[in-house]
């Protein structure tokens, strides 16, 4: 059993003030893994205090001396890989060939932001007139529990490269993940008050960051409702914000698609993470024409997306974060199941062997109209929706009907025509033949997906206000 009692303000370890203890269930078996004691207010005002007085030096560093600082971080991160990950699978149940390739994301995002900010000008000269980009000041980094390392990291990078001090609200269910970070941000030596760090609630940390009149920037990551909140409070301090918040995102196979490659990669984006991710493709668009064929492919290649024990290699599926998200998943399998969708792999209830812990079926629904709940809506679960379409416009529509619009993806064999069908998706990032990644790449939300960007120097700009000084 481990227990937490420390943040991290002002550079050091520091006892909470608040004493409400949670805690942290590990979702493979429903056991308590460790207690930790959250912060409060008071926590919240000590960091946001540090972080202040910090950055009447770290706002004026040069570039050189934050490349040093965001190298060190990427030392420090790199070192505890196996550490997180290991932590990762156990607290979250994230399976381990996933949560590995997002530890990394998170380490090599320190390197994609030194990149980043070598490459961005902070300085532009015409005639008597000077633009520089200026730090915007102390930033709250608010974080969900689905990738919390790599959030952290993400977050503090573009922060960092920016010349803003921070303080960071790692999500109260990643306490274990959080606790590993902490001594990462130790090892790396940043200056005093750079980088603080209070575990606690959303509506108490979150919220005092939010309406603090000292913090100046909110990068949030998180549920729509929360992203909706943070702009409403946050106006009364003219909050500038980033808010990457849910998605319903489409994959559109093309008719000329080979669906021997196109349908594992279908299911990848659809269940990576174990559907408990921003970005999973969880709406399949298919040709009518090919249903049948499809219906096929989806039940071969499920075989290979095994549901078990996150620590093994060979797990695709892991459980639930919670016994919540558990009933939710549930639900919405029960709702898809009452408005007339057809199950054709999975359903409702416990994997047969596995009703120790949060552990729900992959499932494929077929014969889904786009005005269903389980098309509309976020699940946050391993649930994949199959709507047909009779040509390219319509698929393009489809794909666009929906509230969400953070990430999609287009499968087919036409590169050209693929190219054409993405330019038409409004979503802030759209892969084509496969998920792929580009850290220099900006990663954001159209319409309730959020706005603001991340990534590479659009993530930095995020951080950054600009001045103009004019001589006569």
């Amino acid at each position: 059993m481990t227990t937490i009692t420390k943040h991290y303000i002002n550079g050091e370890f520091v006892e909470s003030h608040c004493r409400e203890v949670m805690d942290t269930i590990k979702p493979t078996n429903g056991q308590v893994i460790a207690r930790v004691t959250l912060g409060d207010e008071e926590d919240t005002r000590r960091a946001i205090a540090a972080a202040k007085r910090a950055f009447i030096g770290f706002g004026r560093t040069t570039k050189e001396e934050r490349a040093s600082y965001l190298r060190r971080l990427h030392a420090a991160v790199s070192a505890r890989v196996d550490d997180l990950t290991a932590v990762m699978v156990e607290e979250y149940g994230g399976v381990v060939r996933f949560a590995r390739l997002i530890v990394e994301s998170g380490a090599n995002a320190f390197t994609a932001a030194e990149k980043g900010l070598e490459e961005l000008p902070l300085t532009r000269s015409w005639g008597k007139t000077t633009v520089t980009l200026e730090p915007v000041g102390v930033a709250g980094l608010i974080t969900a529990w689905n990738a919390n390392a790599l959030f952290i990291c993400l977050k503090l990078a573009s922060a960092v490269a920016a010349g803003c001090t921070v303080v960071i609200k790692p999500s109260e269910l990643s306490s274990l993940q959080t606790k590993v970070m902490l001594e990462c941000l130790e090892a790396a030596k940043l200056p005093q008050g750079v980088c603080n760090v209070v575990i606690g609630r959303g509506n108490v940390v979150g919220a005092e960051l939010v309406r603090n009149p000292d913090v100046a920037k909110i990068s949030f990551t998180g549920s729509v409702g929360v992203g909706q909140s943070i702009m409403r409070d946050g106006a009364a301090t003219m909050k500038r914000v980033t808010l990457e918040l849910g998605g319903k995102s489409p994959t559109i196979l093309l008719d000329d698609a080979a669906l021997d490659k196109a349908i594992p990669a279908a299911l990848v984006l659809a269940f990576m993470n174990s559907g408990q991710a921003c970005a999973a493709g969880t709406r399949l668009l298919v040709p009518k024409s090919r249903l049948n064929a499809v219906k096929r492919a989806i039940i071969d290649a499920m075989a290979s997306f095994t549901v078990g024990d996150p620590a093994d290699q060979k797990t695709a599926v892991g459980p639930m974060v919670s016994q919540n998200q558990y009933e939710r998943v549930q639900s919405y399998i029960r709702k898809g199941i009452e408005e007339g969708g057809e199950v054709l792999v999975g359903g409702e209830g416990h994997p047969p062997g596995l009703e120790a812990g949060y552990f729900v079926k992959p499932t494929v629904f077929v014969n889904v109209k786009n005005d269903m709940t389980i098309a509309q809506e976020e699940i946050f679960g391993p649930v994949l929706c199959v709507t047909t379409y009779e040509s390219d416009d319509e698929a393009i529509q489809i794909a666009n009907d929906s509230k969400y619009g953070l990430h999609s993806s287009v499968l087919g064999t036409d590169l050209q025509r693929a190219r054409r069908v993405a330019s038409q998706i409004r979503a802030g990032r759209v892969v084509i033949n496969g998920m792929t990644d580009d850290p220099q790449a900006p990663w954001g939300g159209f319409k309730y997906s959020g706005f603001g960007r991340e990534y590479g120097q659009y993530g930095i700009e995020a951080f950054l206000e600009t001045r103009a000084i004019l001589e006569s």
